[in-house]
């Protein structure tokens, strides 16, 4: 089969590799769409992510891994002791590696499992035409549900837990920092949520216009006062979501929220921030975090269904996998008009 395998820094390669065999608790699944996360950008451009050195000690895999950890396809053969699933089922998978034993796992926190891993950067993923995942991993998604829907269940999933894991009420107004696939995603969840205002902050126009077709309120930061003109637009912000993780962000989400406000970061923030603690501080103000997702894709898979997230908004451009490499990982660092590609691999 072909696989879009990573190597080292900026050396992914479209190979020739063995078809994977399922395991006992395991499920082969043949891959029709698989998304390009920002996570496989660091995984490509910086080394960040992979395992490195030694096996995971969940997925048993180290480098050389196939990338890919959003994707949807069809179950095509099933290991010993796998109950619930039959091949055929037209599935997503959440990608998280857990060990089911820790206390995280025991208090159903397993994306913060001590052992935590994700598919295609700790063991390999969905950049294949097979990939072999955990039972525990796999969600059925009804015929109504598209594949290139499917792949972005998981993207989806972490937005939505963003959303959810805050103290976002209907009414309240909203503004999401950083208009990249997640923050488009959490516009699309805020709204879904029963958020009367969403404002929108980025630099990039071609982003801004999208996070408007989706029925926010686009602010440029490299034009105007983003906090100035939010402050004066809304009267105060309830939440505010950071998906951009930089610092100029991070000063006006924590200035834009009104008194009993929030701030949620969701970017992966490579660098430290300062936080004006003092303003939280006067406003008795709530400054959270999120980290993947948990107990959350049968309801997003439900809601995509019922079309209640149209998230078919966000996907800018379709690929084949031999074209990932250039038309993937690379363009989507030099060219910012795109949000979510996906990468055709069944069919």
């Amino acid at each position: 089969m072909k696989a879009a395998v990573w190597y080292g820094h900026k050396d992914v390669r479209v190979e020739d590799r063995e078809v994977p065999v399922a395991q006992s608790g395991q499920v082969q699944i043949k891959v029709e769409y698989a998304g390009i996360c920002g996570s496989d950008l660091h995984a490509y451009h910086h080394g960040v992510g992979i395992q490195e050195g030694e096996n995971h000690p969940l997925s048993g895999q180290k480098a050389p891994l196939t990338l890919g950890h959003e994707f949807a396809g069809t179950v095509s053969a099933l290991g010993d002791h796998v109950s619930g699933i039959n091949i055929g089922d037209r599935v997503v998978v959440e990608p998280l590696y857990h060990c089911g034993t820790c206390e995280y796992c025991i208090q159903g926190r397993y994306n913060q499992c001590t052992q935590f891993g994700f598919v295609g950067l700790n063991g390999d993923g969905g950049f294949a035409e097979y990939v072999v995942v955990e039972a525990y991993m796999v969600h059925p998604i009804p015929d109504q549900v598209s594949f290139e829907e499917g792949a972005l269940v998981e993207p989806t999933a972490v937005a939505f837990h963003a959303v959810r894991h805050s103290k976002l009420k209907v009414g309240n107004k909203v503004a999401v920092y950083g208009a990249g696939p997640i923050g488009l995603l959490t516009i699309l969840s805020a709204k879904a949520a029963g958020a009367s205002e969403v404002y929108a902050v980025d630099v990039f126009e071609d982003r801004l216009e999208l996070a408007a077709k989706l029925g926010a309120i686009p602010v440029n930061s490299s034009k105007v006062d983003a906090t100035q003109v939010i402050t004066q637009q809304s009267g105060g912000i309830d939440v505010a979501y950071e998906a951009a993780g930089v610092q100029p962000t991070m000063d006006s989400a924590v200035s834009v929220i009104k008194k009993g406000g929030e701030v949620v970061v969701i970017a992966a923030i490579p660098n430290p921030l300062h936080v004006n603690f003092f303003d939280m501080l006067v406003k008795e103000a709530n400054l959270t975090a999120t980290l993947a997702y948990r107990h959350i894709f049968p309801e997003v898979i439900s809601l995509i269904a019922e079309g209640a997230l149209d998230v078919k908004q966000v996907i800018t451009k379709k690929i084949k996998l031999h074209d990932v490499v250039q038309d993937g990982l690379e363009l989507l660092m030099s060219d910012k008009s795109h949000a979510k590609i996906l990468v055709e691999i069944g069919g």
